[in-house]
This record gives structure tokens, sequence and C-alpha cells, in this order.
């Protein structure tokens, strides 16, 4: 989700409410810490060099039962982070904390904003010499869909 996505979404809601990809809610006293942006340069495994902007928040859980952070309050958050630090509309990356802190990805799904698990992945599978992934068919399977008497296949 940009960051001109999760603005539009939040004058629309009562309450701003994080759950987990597994269906675990972030706890509603949680705190926005931190926004910023954060760029990315680097080199991939293909020598490509690259550059990478997100938008970053940080949401932490204080035990501050009595908090609760409305949207109106969290906009305004955004809205002082973009004039203070010039802020493009990139993706939102979220950093929240388990058992580590995790990096997710932000969706929406009606009411609540979901933290999606991101994924590692090469960025230049062609020039690793990484196989590509064969599909796993088995011999039933490919028998019964292929040859039949009238099938041509024989």
């Amino acid at each position: 989700m940009k960051l001109s996505t999760i603005k539009e979404i939040l004058p629309t809601l009562d309450n701003v409410e994080f759950k987990l990809a597994d269906g675990t809610f972030v706890p509603e006293h949680f705190h926005v810490t931190e926004i910023g942006q954060i760029t990315k340069h680097f080199i991939d495994c293909g020598g490509v060099i690259r550059t990478e902007k997100v938008v970053n928040f940080q949401l932490w859980d204080a035990n501050d039962y009595a908090h609760r952070l409305k949207p109106t309050k969290l906009l305004n958050i955004i809205k002082l982070s973009e004039e203070k630090l010039g802020m493009a509309d990139a993706e939102i990356e979220v950093e929240y904390q388990n058992e580590t802190i995790g990096k997710f990805d932000l969706d929406f799904d009606g009411r609540h904003f979901i933290l999606k698990n991101k994924q590692t992945a090469c960025l230049a599978g062609d020039a690793c010499g990484i196989p590509a992934e064969k599909q796993d068919i088995k011999l039933p399977q490919l028998n019964s869909t292929c040859c039949t008497p009238d099938s041509g296949c024989c």
C-alpha cells in the first residue's frame, strides 16, 4: 500500500487496527513511534545497482493500556512527516516486534490494516544460475489426463 492510499483510508475509519497475517491483532494500545523514509542503495548478485525507497512505520506495544491512536492523529503524524522529511509517495513498510523485529507489507481488508509477511527473493535470478522450479506431477495424474485409447497420443 502506498502512502497516498492510507491517507485516503484513514478519514473513513473510527479506529486504527493492525492485524497480522495469522489473524492476531497488534494490541489496540500500540504507538506509532516512527514514520520515515528509508532508502536502500544496493547491488544485487547479478551486479545490478538498485535503489529502493519505502515509507516506514514503526509500531510499538508499550503496555500503555489507556492509549488509543485515532485515525485523525495518525493522519496528522503522516502529514507532519511529509512536510518535515519531504517523503515520496512510496510503498509502506511496517516494523513491528513479535519475537524479533519483523518487516511487513501493508494491505487493507475494508476494516483493518493487514500486516502481510514479506518474502526475500533473488532479483537477478537469470544471473545466479538458480534453476527454475520444476512442477511436481505424479505419474498417475499424467497417465490419466493424457493417454486414453481415443486421445491420439499413442
